[in-house]
């Protein structure tokens, strides 16, 4: 009969020998409760375990970022064959409490922790023949990091009657910082549900606005280490008086283009009365002159002319003399 690797028979033989192998149990410890340590500071990470240290005995440290599973742990350091390996970025940073970690000691001490330090760790002790447990403890670890200086926004149609959002965010902090908005001054108290805010997301809602509810808001972003804050200036449109405005440029507009039709019109007028003087130079032609020599009418003469023209032939003062020469014929 030939032995698979996938039988049931190869599985069953393997754990027979796993569980009448000499040996003792590995057992780890660590703390229960989330470790929290702030930034710049050192951070010991508590591990124990108990077995019987031999030739194959092996612990490791792993580093998990928050929100992976632990099939991504990163290894940290690693001591086996009775040498300490220190790997990842934080090799420079590491080390053990008690070196060698033979004395039932795996505690790790972490120096200048940082933010990018928050996560799980894992201490995993190994120790063949000693198979009856896991051997490995998780500890999650905190670096506390104060907010950094919030960034203030604001929107919605900011008229008296309308509504607002103010929001606020800040780009770091550890843990997450609580937002609280608060109004500077001595101000009327708002009406009951006209100012909602909320501490996760950092957002202030206002409704119903009123011109009292302008002014200076400040929101401020805090945690465990520290806060900051930012502000920021409300200023409430009334739309009553845009639209009296309104009419005001309107009516001056108006006023304005009258006065200007006016003085055109005037003008124009003005031009209108003068004769214009044309002058015409000698090689001038206009379709209205006359041909030389023909005029409108007969020329004028004197008195005298005249009357000489109106005498009628009896009038005369010429004598016919008739000739008193005999004719011959």
């Amino acid at each position: 009969m030939a032995w698979l690797p996938g039988s049931l028979v190869f599985w069953t033989m393997v754990t027979f020998i796993y569980l009448t192998a000499p040996g003792c149990p590995v057992e780890v410890k660590v703390p229960v409760e989330p470790l929290s340590k702030p930034a710049g500071g050192t951070a010991e990470l508590t591990c124990s375990y108990s077995t019987s240290v031999g030739e194959n005995f092996a612990l490791k440290w792993s580093f998990i970022q928050p929100g992976n599973p632990l099939s991504s742990a990163e290894t940290i350091l690693y001591f086996t064959n009775k040498e300490l390996y220190l790997t990842g970025p934080q090799a420079k940073r590491v080390t053990l409490l008690q070196n060698p970690p033979t004395g039932g000691v795996a505690t790790l001490r972490l120096s200048d922790t940082r933010s990018s330090d928050t996560g799980t760790y894992v201490c995993q002790v190994n120790n063949p023949p000693d198979f009856y447990s896991n051997g490995l403890g998780l500890i999650n670890l905190t670096v506390l990091v104060p907010p950094t200086k919030p960034t203030c926004g604001q929107s919605g149609q900011i008229s008296v009657g309308g509504g607002a959002a103010l929001s606020c965010s800040s780009s770091g902090g550890a843990p997450r910082p609580v937002y609280t908005w608060v109004r500077l001054g001595s101000v009327p108290t708002p009406a009951p549900g006209s100012m909602v805010q909320d501490e996760i997301s950092g957002r202030l809602i206002l409704t119903n606005l009123s011109l009292t509810s302008s002014g200076v808001y400040r929101c401020v972003a805090a945690n465990q280490l520290g806060s900051a804050f930012c502000e920021l200036t409300l200023e409430v449109a009334d739309p009553s008086k845009g639209r009296v405005a309104g009419a005001v440029i309107g009516i001056l507009l108006g006023l304005l283009f009258l006065v200007i039709g006016v003085f055109c019109l005037l003008k124009f007028q003005k031009q209108r009365s003068k004769k214009p003087t044309e002058i015409y130079g000698g090689n001038d032609l206009r379709e209205d002159a006359k041909a030389p020599g023909v005029y409108d009418s007969l020329p004028r003469r004197g008195n005298s002319d005249v009357g000489l023209l109106e005498r009628s032939p009896s009038a005369s003062t010429v004598t016919t003399t008739k000739s008193k020469l005999p004719m011959i014929v």
